[in-house]
């Protein structure tokens, strides 16, 4: 009994979840709303776009009152995030990019411009109405849970963070990984979602790191306490923008080869648990927190991923059809690959630049128009009623 009532009164005298620290929340409110305004401003400057590609309007989209006011909450948005990281820990900052998916959900449910009816619209949006909830209930979990780790982002703290062993350690392993991954995906044509991606969420590591860096000394120097003479400061912005641009990169090379939906919920993921693990090393977020609270943020983190997978499961994939090649690829056409060198087209039985090889089972309605090639005779009076004569050369002339 007496060892009972020692772990009650342990369970009582640890602090409540419910009361994680207002700036906790001042930095989950900051990134929640931001993370909602972006999405509202990439849906507003893509209905601007689709709205201008279906009407006769000949002004371009950057000339717009919507595609400017999306812009502006861009801005707006990411500019809330940026602050966020000056108040909340990393950890807690990182996997709320889930409410921009939520969002984007959410959006693209109430806009839909089909009818549906009822079990069919429930039949065809289930799997984003349960993400939703799951995404929901993990970023709640994210926020009761977060680690309560605050300090002051002054110059001296991030050059002691910086030279400490254990982040020293990161770093080397971090570099390794990330060379050989390069290796891999430039030399080797590994062009795995899972190994562009991991290269995306280790350069992403390095961004949030260093803009929770920055924000925090910017935070501070507004407050009266200058940082920004410290040299670590311009060390830090630089690193921070030289990684978003490459991690930008990335993701537009595996934008080019993967679906949309598919990139959202690994990336996601894999961008943060890297994240977190990075801010945990390096800002030590996690000490001294109690096991249970790590393990419902862990559990929270499981949730939100859960949710963002059914999320962009559900979302239709885009199927392209392309019943011709495209001009460059016609041959006989000179392109900057040709080194100045024409190639000559094989003349076969028709003419057929542009159509499919395999056009044996289309119909012929659908077939390209051919222009039978007939053989000049000289001095002939009787070709001249052919509407269309090819002249034949030999490999020769």
């Amino acid at each position: 009994m007496d060892g009972a009532h020692r772990a009650a009164l342990q369970l009582q005298q640890l602090p409540p979840a419910s009361s994680a620290d207002p700036e906790n929340l001042i930095g989950a409110l900051l990134a929640i709303f931001g993370h909602l305004v972006v999405s509202i401003a990439l849906n507003l400057q893509k209905y601007c776009h689709i709205r201008l590609a279906g009407s006769k309007d000949p002004r371009a989209y950057f000339k717009t009152k919507t595609w400017w006011l999306g812009l502006f909450l861009m801005l707006l948005g990411e500019l809330g995030v940026f602050a966020s990281y000056a108040f909340a820990p990393l950890s807690l900052i990182v996997p709320l990019s889930a409410v921009s998916v939520i969002a984007s959900a959410i959006i693209g449910i109430i806009f839909i411009k089909e009818k549906w009816k009822p079990k069919d619209f429930l039949r065809r949006y289930i799997l984003s109405f349960v993400g939703c909830g799951l995404a929901i209930v993990g970023t709640y979990l994210l926020v009761t849970f977060a680690p309560n780790s605050h300090e002051k982002m002054t110059g001296e703290n991030i050059i002691r963070h910086l030279v400490s062993w254990p982040f020293l350690l990161y770093m080397l392993v971090e570099i390794i990984l990330f060379c050989l991954l390069l290796y891999f995906y430039k030399e080797r044509n590994a062009n795995n979602i899972v190994v562009i991606l991991l290269l995306v969420a280790l350069l992403g590591s390095m961004t949030v790191v260093t803009v929770k860096a920055v924000a925090g000394m910017l935070v501070l120097s507004i407050q009266g306490n200058l940082q920004l003479d410290y040299p670590i400061f311009y060390v830090m912005l630089v690193c921070m923008v030289a990684t978003a641009i490459y991690q930008a990169a990335f993701l537009g090379q595996a934008s080019q080869m993967y679906d949309s939906s598919l990139i959202a919920s690994v990336g996601y993921i894999l961008s943060t648990t890297v994240a977190i693990t990075a801010g945990a090393i390096f800002y030590l977020d996690f000490l001294g927190e109690d096991v249970l609270h790590v393990c419902m943020f862990a559990l929270g983190c499981l949730i939100a991923f859960l949710g963002v997978f059914l999320i962009t499961r559900n979302r239709k994939k885009a199927i392209p059809f392309e019943p011709y090649i495209s001009m460059d690829a016609m041959p006989g056409m000179q392109n900057m690959h040709d080194k100045g060198m024409t190639v000559q087209p094989d003349l076969k039985a028709s003419f057929s630049y542009g159509a499919l090889e395999n056009n044996d089972n289309i119909s012929e309605i659908y077939a390209p128009a051919t222009l039978p090639i007939m053989q000049e005779e000289h001095g002939s009076r009787s070709a001249s009623g052919v509407p269309y004569r090819v002249l034949e050369h030999t490999k020769k002339e």
